[in-house]
């Protein structure tokens, strides 16, 4: 199998991206051991947190270390972490991703850059990489998403996000139209749905513009925020919960692509 680069994007924050990057992360490495990237592109750096970690410069030198020759990809993967989890391994980021993004257009790096250094793991025998992203623009994130193979835009189900939503579809779809883009949009994938009229108006509006591409939802859930505080993902701090089935869902729809 050859290694699916999948993005998690969307223009706006507090939409669940690092809680779908990192559930989703775990989720695949659960299901015939699939062997799984994380790499954390956000400022934020909270793709460690809710693993239990430190956030590290990892994702900035990622950046800014082109893998031209031995001694430069060795430097690199001396940034991969393991997470304590089988199969799962991260690269960190902190606020330090921020200065790599200025480099990259102060450089006026190519759409394709961020695609050119996944070389860097091309003997790794990964199964999956997924890129966690930030709610930003400025040419990191339109990279993050050139190098996908897949992109899911999760988007909370209230009527504020639905305009960074359409936001980031144009942005893909100028990608492809103008960029060459070869990836896809999986889906968009509803996040802190309940039982509120908004909430489930806005699941209607978003099968009505998205049809089939609009992914199973997932519910709010306390347990969803308390699993930052502990460290762990879904599947280690509530395996039983709706939470964790929804996920787990949503990995076995990613596995068939």
């Amino acid at each position: 199998m050859t290694t699916k680069i999948i993005t998690i994007s969307n223009q706006k924050g507090g939409v669940g991206k690092t809680t779908t990057a990192v559930n989703l992360a775990h989720a695949l490495t659960l299901r015939r051991n699939q062997k799984v990237l994380l790499i954390d592109l956000d400022p934020q750096g909270q793709c460690a947190t809710q693993l239990g970690m430190d956030s590290q410069m990892g994702a900035y030198y990622f950046l800014t270390t082109l893998p031209a020759s031995t001694n430069e990809i060795t430097f690199i993967r001396q940034w991969i972490r393991g997470t304590g989890r089988d199969f799962l391994q991260l690269i960190p980021g902190n606020s330090m991703t921020s200065a790599a993004q200025m480099m990259l257009g102060v450089q006026e790096q190519s759409i394709s850059y961020i695609r050119e250094l996944l070389k860097t793991f091309a003997k790794d025998h990964l199964d999956y990489i997924i890129f966690d992203t930030s709610p930003s623009v400025g040419g990191l994130q339109e990279r993050a998403i050139w190098a996908a193979d897949l992109v899911i835009i999760p988007t909370a189900t209230e009527f504020a996000s639905l305009d960074s939503l359409s936001k980031t579809v144009t942005t893909i779809q100028a990608l492809r139209d103008n960029k060459n883009w070869k990836g896809g949009l999986m889906g968009v994938l509803p996040t802190f749905f309940d039982t509120t009229r908004e909430s489930r108006d806005s699941l209607q509006d978003l099968q009505t513009t998205f049809g089939d591409l609009v992914l199973s939802p997932i519910h709010r859930a306390t347990v969803l925020r308390e699993c930052w505080s502990e460290g762990k993902t879904i599947f280690e701090y509530a395996p039983n919960s709706r939470a964790a089935q929804e996920y787990q869902q949503l990995s076995e729809i990613v596995f068939k692509y």
